[in-house]
């Protein structure tokens, strides 16, 4: 394990200061890739109404390289609803970098029981990097999308 993280790149998780919103906003995937997952413009509106949104940027060092937003206020079932990493910056281990920051920052949290997220069935990186992290598919929700998640009850955390 400790090779895995010496290899992982250093990314932190901060919450985004209205200075920022315009970066984070102009980060975007692939064009082939955009069907997968709201753009950053449309989640960071949504966040300024919704209180249970938690919107973080992905940095490394002092770069801005991705965006995920969660809703922690269900401590039986914290979701991941976005998450992306720039299209310049794919392929450089910032996915599950991010990821495994994501998973530390509701460890601390301290009284999570179970992380849920959802995504396109045909999206083969995020199905990968999620099970790669522990997360079990459950099937299909209402939109046709994949519901998977991580039971931290019995796994003592991330």
């Amino acid at each position: 394990m400790a090779g895995g993280e010496a290899s992982r790149p250093s990314v932190r998780l901060v919450p985004i200061a209205a200075r920022d919103r315009a970066a984070i906003e102009a980060l975007a995937v692939e064009p082939a890739q955009a069907h997968f997952v709201a753009d950053n413009a449309a989640s960071l509106a949504e966040a300024d109404h919704d209180p249970g949104a938690s919107p973080r940027a992905i940095m490394a060092r002092d770069t801005f390289v991705g965006f995920l937003m969660y809703d922690a206020s269900d401590r039986d079932d914290v979701r991941l609803y976005r998450f992306m990493i720039d299209f310049a910056q794919q392929g450089r281990g910032y996915g599950r970098a991010a990821l495994k920051a994501f998973l530390d920052e509701i460890a601390a949290l301290g009284d999570v029981s179970r992380i849920s997220i959802c995504y396109e069935p045909e999206n083969e990186p995020a199905r990968s990097l999620y099970a790669k992290a522990g997360f079990i598919e459950e099937g299909l929700d209402e939109d046709g999308e994949m519901i998977a998640a991580l039971d931290l009850r019995g796994s003592g955390g991330s």
